[in-house]
This record gives structure tokens, sequence and C-alpha cells, in this order.
């Protein structure tokens, strides 16, 4: 017991820098870090960009530029342990040159602060071979590091299947909207695949493994796959059925041009992702198992399933919040965009009322109360979803006024409730996919609330995504005025005299 709490002790006094938290890696190293009960500070080029995160009140935050060495000191200032998670995915002339540049400023601050230890996330690939721009980078990147004296760990890793990170996204746009696939000759080399929970293991491993210093380790999942077998796969997982088409003409560019015709990512991005893929990235040593040999990396199929398990987690708030629209010039009335294999339609409204009584506006939807707005599209929808075999309308809710865990209102779930803040709604309907509707009474000002209303879908292949764009109009007219009637009512709600009905002229 002794030894444990000394234990604890330690890690408490050793305190941890991590920038790129902001990113896909970095934002899931901090709260692991936390939970290790390491004291960590967060490097960002602006504060605002971390507002929303669940640990933001739990971390020390410093605002400084990797690409301007003068801010650099006060972050390093007493840290034994550095993460560098910072890198470039662009198509850039001169991103190289900046990534080199900005590992260099990072490195001299730590060594001049006294770090004792470099941590940094590369990229596979055997290093005497012909490796693309970016991989080349990437490593090149390590080696700066390496040079300031500084010891490093650095952890070089193929692609990192995860919900949110962009090369397993890639694999998960592409198999969801294309029934057959035109592969090129980079869709069957071969990977190494590893899942984010494995990597996030190894980098916090590296903290209380002193032999990992001045080394470079690859790291990679139970089984090596082309590209193509891990679309398949993940079309097997889905329950979807595609094919691949092998051709022999499609260059990276017009790969990248096809990538982003038919997802969300950007040609920009997808043109590097793509050609680093013409390389083959596979774990040639065993040199991590003999470093870390209490971690048993997942099968693809394993990191597959806990990626996909994300769309049935009450995670989404946390996976999908807006660090930036929380200042005052920041609420953006309507915003659609498409993230993680869902696609997010959020609406945001300044209430002048308090939180708690705007809570309790969207906390009586449902039931007796109906949805405030064009109830009878409502009543259409639960109708329809009844004769195709669905729950319907007719379940109403179990209290007029109070929501818990578990309920059900009408053809929802109540998925999570944090009381005077937040509701969380699973669909429960028929669908071609997966949804919620969420809505949050958010401090604004003095006396106000920012009302945010999200709808959330996961379209399951081809036929989730007609559904979701087909009934678009019918949705955005219904949404829209559904936050124009709970402002209404929060508002009038909130005034000193009599307090009007839910079922007043405000829901007409």
């Amino acid at each position: 017991m002794d030894t444990f709490l000394n234990e604890m002790n330690q890690k408490t006094n050793q305190r941890v820098l991590v920038s790129g938290a902001t990113g896909y890696i970095g934002g899931r190293l901090v709260p692991a870090l936390l939970e290790a009960n390491y004291c960590v500070r967060v490097l960002a080029r602006d504060r605002r960009r971390l507002q929303g995160r669940p640990w933001i009140d739990r971390v020390e935050v410093v605002e400084g530029d990797v690409l301007r060495p003068e801010t650099l000191p006060p972050a390093m200032q007493g840290v034994t342990a550095a993460y560098y998670l910072v890198h470039s995915m662009t198509a850039n002339a001169d991103f190289a040159q900046r990534d080199l540049q900005a590992a260099q400023n990072f490195a001299q601050a730590a060594r001049q602060a006294g770090v004792q230890r470099i941590i940094y996330l590369g990229g596979l690939g055997d290093p005497q071979a012909n490796l693309s721009k970016h991989l080349r980078s990437r490593q090149q990147t390590g080696e700066v590091l390496r040079q300031s004296g500084v010891p490093l760990t650095e952890f070089r890793a193929a692609i990192v299947v995860g919900s949110g990170s962009i090369s397993f996204e890639m694999i998960r746009y592409l198999t969801e909207r294309v029934p057959v696939m035109i592969c090129p000759r980079w869709v069957y080399q071969r990977v190494q695949p590893i899942a984010i929970g494995d990597v996030i293991a190894y980098l916090i491993a590296a903290l209380e493994t002193p032999e990992s210093a001045n080394r470079i380790i690859e790291i990679g999942g139970a089984e090596v796959l082309t590209y193509g077998e891990m679309m398949l796969g993940y079309a097997q997982a889905r329950g979807l059925k595609r094919w691949l088409l092998p051709v022999p003409f499609l260059t990276p560019r017009l790969s990248s041009y096809w990538v982003h015709l038919v997802t969300p990512i950007p040609a920009s991005l997808a043109r590097p992702l793509i050609d680093g893929l013409r390389n083959e990235v596979i774990v040639r040593n065993s040199l991590a198992r003999q470093l870390f040999p209490n971690i048993q990396p997942l099968d693809y199929r394993q990191a597959l399933a806990l990626a996909l398990s994300e769309l049935d987690a009450s995670h989404i708030e946390t996976s999908w919040s807006d660090a930036l629209s929380t200042s005052q010039g920041d609420v953006v009335p309507v915003s659609l965009t498409t993230q993680e294999g869902m696609i997010l339609e959020r609406r945001q409204a300044v209430v002048d009322a308090a939180p708690a009584q705007t809570f309790r506006t969207f906390a009586r939807l449902g039931g007796e109360t109906g949805w405030l707005y064009l109830n009878f599209l409502w009543q259409i929808r639960g109708a329809v979803d009844r004769l195709i075999g669905g729950v319907g309308l007719r379940r109403g809710r179990r209290d007029p006024q109070s929501v818990r865990v578990g309920d059900a209102i009408d053809f929802w779930r109540v998925e999570a409730v944090e009381e005077g803040r937040r509701l969380l709604l699973r669909a429960e309907m028929k669908l071609p996919g997966k949804a919620w509707l969420q809505f949050e009474a958010l401090p604004y000002g003095e006396g106000q609330t920012r009302l945010v209303q999200t709808a959330f879908f996961a379209p399951k292949g081809l036929s989730g995504l007609a559904y979701w764009y087909l009934l678009y109009p019918i949705h955005s007219l219904i949404f829209s005025g559904l936050i124009r009637k709970l402002k209404a009512l929060a508002v009038l709600s909130s005034e000193p005299t009599n307090s009007p009905s839910v079922n007043s002229e405000v829901t007409s």
C-alpha cells in the first residue's frame, strides 16, 4: 500500500506538458494522463479552443505557439516531460520546413528549461525506402527533436483506428457512401493499423519506462492488412455489402479529388494521406513488446468495434464540442457539419432567461406538452413509425415535468441528463441509422442563456444519407421553429407574472 501511495505522489508531483491538445491524439491523451494522476499542463495557441473540454478545469493552460519561440519558456518551466504532438497536414510546399522549425523551437525551449524527456509520435515507414513527403517529414521531425540533446522517445505508428482519426474517417466515409469502390494500387499496400487506446497506452507507459528514452519504437496493432481489407472489414462490421474494383490509373492526386467529392475530407488533406499509403507501413522489430510487455495491442476487428461503439455511447457532447462557439460573437444561429461519421445540425439562440429556467422548458417536451411547433408533423412521423413496426408516439412520458435517464419520451429515450444544463435524447423510431437530439442551457451573460439545440445523425450506408438529405428541408423547418418556441417560452416563463402554460399561444 505504501508503495502504491508513493507512486501516486510521484505522479502528482510530475508536471507533464502536452502540445497539440486540440488535435485528435492530444485531446485523447490529456484525460488519460489525468486519469493516471499526472499533473498536466497544456500548450495552446488560443485557450478558447479548449473551452468545452470536460477536463479543462483540471489542467493548466499556457498560451504559446511552437512557431514563436519567445512564447515557449513559460510553458516549459517546471516541466518534467513534454509531449510533442504537432505536425502539419497540408499539401503546401513549405509544410516540411515549418514542421522542422517548429520542432527545433520546441526542443530548444525544452533543453533550456531542463526538461528531462520529450515524447513524440511520428509515422511508420522504412527510412531507407522512397517515403512520401509527409512520412519523411514526420521522421525528420523526430531527428530534429533528437538533436536537441533532450532524451527523446519517438514512437512511429501507421493508421490510428478510432472515431475522429482522419485516416480512419476516410475509411469510414468511403465505405459508407460508395457501394463499389474504385481501388488504385495504394488500396492494396500493406499497413499495420493500431487502436487509439493502444497508442495512448504507449504514450503514457513511456513516462514510466526509463529504458524507452533515446529509442525509436515502432508500434502497430496485432495484424497486418491492406487498406482494402480494412474497408471490407468496416463494411462487414456495419452490415454493408461493398465491392472493390481495382484500376491501374488513379494517381494520388486524382484519388484525393475523388475523396474530396464523396467525403467531407478536402483534397488538401486527402492528398498527403493517400500519398503516404503508397509506402508499406508495418512494424519491423519487436522493441515495443520488449519495452512494454504489459501492452497487448488489439487486432483490427477489436479496434474497429471500439471505434464504432462510440456511436452508441453518451459521449456525444465531448466528441462534438464546439470549442469556438462560446464568446459573444460566435453564437452562430445554424451550422451543418459532418464529422466522425455523424451529420451534425446545430442551432443556437441567446435567451433572456436563466439556464435553470431554460432547461425546464425543454425538459417538458413530449407527451401531452407536444413539440411546440408543427406538432401535427411529429404526430405524422409517429404514425408512420408505428405502421412500420416502430414505437410511435403512444408511449408519451413518465412525468410531465421531470426527466431521468432511461425515461421514454414519445419515440425518444433519455440517454443523459445534467440537471439545469443538458438533455440528450436517443431516437428509438425506425431509421436507416442512429439519431440523437440534444438540448443545452449554457450560461451566457448576466441573466442570459445560450440555448443550443443539436441533432446528430449517424447514417448507415447510402440509404441513411438519402434519408437525411431528402428530409432535411422538413427537419430544418421543424427544428428552427422548435428553438424559436423554446426561446419564447423560456422568456415568458421567467417573467415575474403568472407563468404561461406550455399550451398557451407560444406553442401555436
